[in-house]
């Protein structure tokens, strides 16, 4: 008989664990309003999005990771690695900020996926009875 100090566990080996597919992180930035107005260009837009989005912690190293596309007056941004909204919403208000639209134009989240450029609501109203006073 073996005693117990010389008794050694075996661990069973790893069955091959199935790879899971990537999931892939898609948004879309919704610049219909401005767009028609002429006071943003989606091409431009599209450009600085690509040039700026950062990869691994660098930029103008999308690849094949994340890519960025334009369908008429709406940029769709897909991403194979872990992609924040929240950067997206960053480097949108940079953008406006840099091409002095921040001013009229704010970035609102209208569903989980999906950023829209809306203008600022000013009520002339209030305004007007303010003065009054």
């Amino acid at each position: 008989m073996m005693s117990k100090e010389f008794m050694i566990k075996q661990k069973r080996p790893i069955v091959g664990k199935k790879a899971k597919k990537a999931a892939a992180w898609k948004f879309t930035l919704d610049l219909t309003h401005p767009v028609e107005d002429g006071i943003l260009d989606s091409a431009n837009f599209e450009t600085f999005l690509k040039e700026r989005i950062k990869v691994n912690g660098k930029t103008g190293n999308l690849g094949n990771i994340v890519q960025v596309g334009r369908m008429k007056n709406k940029i769709n941004v897909t991403s194979e690695k872990q992609f924040s909204k929240r950067y997206l919403k960053y480097l949108t208000k940079k953008y406006l900020k840099k091409n002095n639209l921040r001013d009229w134009l704010r970035v609102v989240a209208s569903d989980k996926e999906t950023y829209e450029l809306r203008y600022f609501q000013i009520s002339q109203d209030d305004e007007e009875s303010e003065a009054d006073e």
